[in-house]
C-alpha cells in the first residue's frame, strides 16, 4: 500500500492534486518578509494580481521548506501502515531537499518499516507537471511502485521543456539559470530561450528578437526532439500571458495538428518568482533534452 505525493512547484494545486490522487506540499515563497504557502486551499489563486506585482518591481524570495514540515506531511501515512512516493520538482534546483532528506532519517528511526520512494522529475512548472500526470494514470491504473519507478527510470529524460522569460531581472537575480549573465545588459526585445537539461538545470539554449520569432524558435525545437507527440500531453504553461501562450499553441497545431492534446496552466507562483510575469513555455514527450 502507499500515498503519492507532488509538489506545488510542479504547477499542481490542491483540487488538481486530489482529481489525480496526489497529496500536495506546498513550497513558499516570501514578499516583504512575509511566507506565502500557495494552494494550501481550494480557493483559486489570483495568478493576474500576483503576476501584476512582480511587474511593479517586486521580486520575491523563495525558501526550503523544514525537515518538520516534510515529517508532518509524511507521519500520517507512515503510522498508517504506507509507504509514500514522492515526484517531485528537480532535485537540483533547490537545497529544500537536505531537509527532505532529514526528515526521513527521523520518521525511519521511528517506522523502519516504512519507505520513502522518490522521482526526481528533473523539472520544474511544466516540466514536472507533465511528468506529474504520467504518474498519476499509472497510479490509477493499478501500477505498483517498482512499476512506477521502472517507468520514470527509462521516461523522465523523455520530457522536454523549452520557454522564454520575458524580464531577465528576475533570473539574473535568482542565480537559477546557467548562461543568463551573457543575455544581460538591456537588450530589447531579446528573449533567452532556457530548457531544463538531463541533469535537472535550466540553462540558457539560444535567444530570439520578439515574441514571434523567440516562439517560432521553440517550435523548431519541439519540431527537432519530438517523439510520439501525439501520444502524450503537450503543456503549455505560462506566467500571465494567455496570449502569447494561445499563439503558441496555434504554431503548435499548425505544425503538427488540431489533434495534438493541447492543455494550459499557469506557472506556479514559486517558480514564478524566478521566471517572472510574462514567460511561456511548452513541454512535450522528445527523444531527449
Amino acid at each position: 500500500m502507499f500515498k503519492i505525493y507532488t509538489d506545488s512547484d510542479c504547477d499542481v494545486d490542491l483540487s488538481l492534486a486530489e482529481e489525480m490522487g496526489y497529496k500536495l506540499i506546498s513550497m513558499p515563497y516570501i514578499i516583504d518578509d512575509k511566507v506565502f504557502y500557495p494552494y494550501k486551499t481550494k480557493e483559486p489563486f489570483d495568478y493576474s494580481n500576483f503576476y501584476n506585482v512582480l511587474r511593479k518591481g517586486v521580486i520575491p524570495k523563495t525558501s526550503a521548506i523544514s525537515p518538520l514540515e516534510y515529517v508532518n506531511y509524511f507521519e500520517e501515512d507512515f503510522k498508517n501502515g504506507y509507504d509514500v512516493l514522492y515526484v517531485h520538482f528537480s532535485k537540483a534546483m533547490s537545497g529544500t531537499f537536505n531537509a527532505l532528506n532529514l526528515a526521513i532519517e527521523e520518521l525511519n528511526e521511528k517506522y523502519p518499516d516504512r519507505k520513502l520512494y522518490t522521482i526526481d522529475t528533473k523539472g520544474i512548472s511544466i516540466g514536472a507537471l507533465n511528468i506529474v500526470k504520467e504518474v498519476a494514470d499509472l497510479y490509477k491504473n493499478g501500477a505498483s511502485i517498482e512499476e512506477i519507478l521502472n517507468w520514470a527510470e527509462k521516461e523522465v529524460d523523455h520530457f522536454a521543456v523549452y520557454f522564454y522569460a520575458e524580464d531577465l531581472q528576475f533570473f539574473h537575480k535568482s542565480g537559477r539559470v546557467s548562461g543568463i549573465a551573457a543575455f544581460m545588459g538591456g537588450l530589447i526585445g531579446i528573449h533567452p530561450i532556457i530548457h531544463m537539461d538531463s541533469d535537472g538545470i535550466m540553462k540558457s539554449l539560444s535567444k530570439g528578437r520578439g515574441k514571434v520569432q523567440t516562439l517560432k524558435k521553440i517550435v523548431s525545437y519541439v519540431e527537432e526532439l519530438e517523439e510520439n507527440i501525439k501520444d502524450h500531453r503537450v503543456i503549455i504553461a505560462h506566467s500571465d500571458n494567455l496570449v502569447a501562450a494561445n499563439l503558441l499553441a496555434e504554431m503548435l497545431e499548425e505544425k503538427f495538428g488540431k489533434d495534438l492534446k493541447i492543455e494550459f496552466t499557469y506557472v506556479n507562483p514559486t517558480t514564478g518568482s524566478h521566471c517572472g510575469p510574462g514567460s511561456v513555455g511548452v513541454s512535450f514527450h522528445a527523444k531527449g533534452r
